[in-house]
């Protein structure tokens, strides 16, 4: 008996905790709750009649691995099937020829043009984009053979089919005008991830790969980039700016910040474990450790200190490569797309790295079981020419045409899958590059000109690119150096295009309004047989570097080749070799919002730290020159070392 009313106990308990439960949930229900757990994880529902949704939010912090990431599931329009979704596919055509560059060749020379052209912006996808790319294990065998090198990038690779080519009268260049003139970014705007979910073929295995994410708001207004060029001079040119004056990105990345999310990407940078191993892996561990425990360096007489971030961390990294680095460069691919560089234009950063690379005996090997890292060698200049389609509006054949390219590559060889392509590379300036590659090779290590921190530049893995004018392939040092101090009268100087919203605001503010601010439309390269645009590079203190369509713009290099100061004018632009170099120590930058601040900024420095920038500027110059046959500490190196150096932090 005594049983039985123990056993009658049991159940009458179990039912009176069910009824509590309920009417805690449907209390819960009603009124929306919020708890947190341990450890900072946090757990928010809320119903409303009518209309539920349920959006939750799971944060992790663990401070060990400085690693944060966040997941987010919202209820998404979805794209029509058939149809082209998202930003990337969606852009205005190029006319071929067309030229922004800071000049006008003379008649005998290919016109040098800023990518994209006059006539060529492409049109991003502004609506919020914090998705989550969720996979499992029960993923059909084909379904999984198809994803098995498709990584989706934090930003802008999942989008909604809503913005299209048509809807985009308040969205242009893939920047958003604020109504108070932009928001800067914020710790949690900076600090959080969207996973990026990879399947590797023939497993069940699903890795996630998180990369930083800048937030997005969700407004936006059309920014208006008509303008009147005169061709042949340099004199006062017709502007016209957007309403209400100058428009920014969304959310605005300072360079400070920069340092911090590099910082925080090599405490937390992840990679999947290799498939199977590899002696190359211990050499990576090896070189890792040699490299954090470098010995200090004091007075290097080839590297000067203040120019690097840790300078005995960077000659010890440098000197590894020299001795360990090999690399495998697939045969496959047809010309002109693969095989063919571009070795003139401002381009020519993708086609002299190719080129080098080519016919390198040092670091390139045969045998892909000694490789250390994997070049994929195409040109995103070529892939545009060749296939885009005038009017199209569309670069989806081209994304097409890179996942052909690796389609052949997995089926024909085992390399890419033992990492997922973490230890692929490729070298690529075009501004179509970055969003080209997110999709099918977001996981690779990318050289990329178009280093725009949101729009997806991922720090710790992708290299920011220089962008590079060369003028004659055959003497790439044509008209190095500048004038002395003395001989430099000129406080500032531009010319340009108005490519992009900004320029035309620097115009407004700054053309025919100052005398030491020389600041003008598109000049010619000579005038009445004299060089102009050189000449007053040569001749400036300051060399103003604004942005054009997208956040790089070869003026950075130039400057630093004609040994005048860089201003860079471009939120968001990660400068090259940021893993490497101390930008801050050697050029200014100035927020897009503070070009009416301009002069007063560059008066503000003083003359004992322009003289030092200056002697800094001459002294990093070796950094971005090419040479026909590479030389110690050149652009070739300094490439091929950022992306060495990325592979041996990214474990």
């Amino acid at each position: 008996m005594g049983h039985k009313s123990k056993v009658l106990w049991q159940i009458e308990a179990r039912i009176l905790a069910w009824l509590i439960g309920m009417v805690f949930s449907i209390w819960l229900i009603d009124t929306g709750q919020y708890f947190e757990l341990p450890f900072g994880t946090r757990i928010t529902s809320r119903f409303s009649a009518g209309n539920i949704s349920s959006n939750m939010t799971i944060f992790n912090d663990l401070n060990s691995t400085a690693k944060e990431t966040c997941l987010n599931f919202d209820n998404t329009t979805k794209s029509s099937e058939g149809e082209d979704s998202g930003s990337e596919n969606n852009f205005v055509p190029e006319k071929n020829g067309g030229s922004d560059d800071s000049f006008k060749l003379e008649a005998d020379t290919d016109p040098a043009d800023e990518s994209p052209s006059v006539d060529f912006v492409e049109i991003y996808d502004h609506s919020t984009v914090d998705k989550s790319i969720a996979a499992d294990n029960s993923l059909a065998p084909g379904k999984a053979r198809e994803s098995a090198y498709s990584f989706f990038a934090p930003n802008n690779a999942a989008t909604d089919s809503s913005s299209s080519l048509g809807s985009s009268s308040e969205e242009t260049n893939g920047l958003r005008e604020e109504e108070n003139g932009g928001i800067s970014a914020t710790p949690a705007n900076i600090n959080s991830h969207s996973p990026i979910i990879s399947v590797y073929p023939n497993t069940s295995l699903v890795v996630k790969y998180t990369g930083n994410v800048i937030a997005k708001d969700e407004k936006s207004k059309e920014v208006q980039r008509q303008t009147v060029l005169p061709e042949n001079s340099s004199s006062k040119t017709n502007v016209s700016v957007p309403k209400g004056g100058l428009k920014q990105p969304a959310v605005v990345v300072s360079i400070s910040e920069m340092n911090d999310l590099l910082l925080q990407s090599r405490a937390s940078s992840f990679s999947a474990k290799p498939q199977w191993p590899s002696a190359v892996d211990q050499d990576l561990q090896n070189a890792r450790l040699q490299i954090a425990n470098a010995p200090v360096v004091v007075n290097d007489p080839t590297l000067y200190a203040p120019l690097y971030r840790n300078v005995s961390m960077f000659k010890r990294s440098y000197e590894l490569m020299g001795k360990m680095l090999k690399v495998y460069i697939y045969k496959e691919g047809e010309r002109p797309i693969f095989h063919q560089p571009v070795l003139k234009g401002i381009y020519a950063s993708e086609g002299w790295f190719m080129n080098l690379m080519e016919s390198n005996k040092h670091f390139v090997t045969r045998d892909p079981r000694k490789a250390h890292l994997f070049y994929l060698p195409f040109s995103s200049r070529m892939l545009e020419l060749t296939l885009y389609v005038p009017d199209s509006h569309s670069k989806k054949n081209l994304i097409e045409h890179l996942k052909n390219y690796l389609d052949m590559i997995v089926a024909r060889h085992s390399f890419w899958n033992r990492t997922a392509g973490a230890d692929h590379f490729l070298v690529a300036c075009h501004d179509w590059a970055l969003s080209e590659t997110n999709q099918h090779m977001g996981n690779c290590l990318r050289a990329l000109c178009n280093s725009d921190v949101e729009r997806g530049f991922r720090f710790g893995k992708d290299v920011s690119l220089p962008e590079t004018s060369v003028r004659s392939p055959n003497n790439t040092l044509l008209q190095l150096g500048g004038k002395p101090l003395s001989q430099r009268r000129i406080l500032a100087f531009f010319a340009g295009s108005m490519h992009g919203y900004l320029r035309p605001v620097l115009l407004q503010h700054w053309q025919d309004k100052d005398p030491d601010m020389k600041i003008f439309g598109l000049m010619r390269d000579k005038v009445n047989g004299k060089v102009n645009y050189v000449e007053h590079m040569k001749s400036s203190k300051y060399c103003i570097c604004p942005k054009g369509f997208g956040v790089n713009s070869p003026r950075v290099v130039e400057a630093i080749f004609y040994e005048c100061v860089p201003v860079i004018i471009s939120d968001n632009f990660v400068p090259p070799f940021f893993d490497i170099l101390n930008w801050e120590s050697f050029a200014v930058f100035v927020r897009e919002k503070d070009i009416p601040n301009l002069k007063s900024i560059l008066l503000s420095i003083p003359q004992k730290k322009y003289l030092e920038m200056r002697k800094r500027v001459k002294k990093v110059q070796k950094h971005f020159l090419w040479h026909p046959r590479p030389v110690k500490y050149d652009i070739f190196h300094m490439i091929l070392h950022s992306i060495w150096y990325n592979r041996v932090f990214r474990p």
